[in-house]
């Protein structure tokens, strides 16, 4: 965040640690954009949100031009630090669906609404459990035959859901 080249005008160290820092910031936002959920669980990562964001605030005392990222920057710490903790580890949770028929069969016949399919439910703690629910079945009550199945729906999120037909 803090590299500077060794050689060159004071302008051009100035232009190259902008430019640097700029870089860092954006990488940053996009990764707790991406991650924001994972990282409210990881106090290492808020640490550092938090130290990060101290840092980008001194540098705009000396460094103007990063003032325009900091409202995001700061947006993003307080959206992620102020999101109420749930008490217990949510359970993450990935749906796959499988088929045991053969795929060239299966290729030949149409998808009807009464049709069920087979999940392999796989949790966080490396187990999984296998549901069938009917292919019209929404999301909703998918989680529902999962929670059902599990003997909770405290804290299921689907990661994935794929399918292919």
């Amino acid at each position: 965040y803090h590299a500077q080249p060794s050689q060159g005008t004071e302008q051009e160290k100035m232009d190259y640690a902008l430019n640097n820092k700029r870089r860092v910031i954006r990488l940053v936002l996009q990764w707790a954009a991406l991650y924001g959920d994972l990282l409210q669980e990881d106090e290492a990562a808020m640490a550092f949100l938090e130290e990060f964001y101290v840092s980008v605030s001194d540098d705009t005392r000396m460094i103007a031009a990063l003032k325009e990222q900091l409202p995001e920057l700061e947006k993003i710490v307080k959206q992620i630090s102020e999101e109420p903790r749930a008490p217990q580890k949510k359970h993450k949770v990935l749906l796959q669906l499988f088929n045991t028929s053969d795929d060239r069969a299966q290729k030949r016949q149409p998808i009807r609404g009464s049709d069920e399919v087979l999940f392999k439910v796989y949790c966080i703690d490396q187990t999984y459990t296998t549901i069938r629910v009917p292919v019209s079945s929404s999301v909703k009550e998918v989680i529902s035959a999962v929670a059902d199945k599990l003997g909770s729906g405290e804290g299921l999120i689907i990661v994935k859901m794929s399918s292919g037909g």
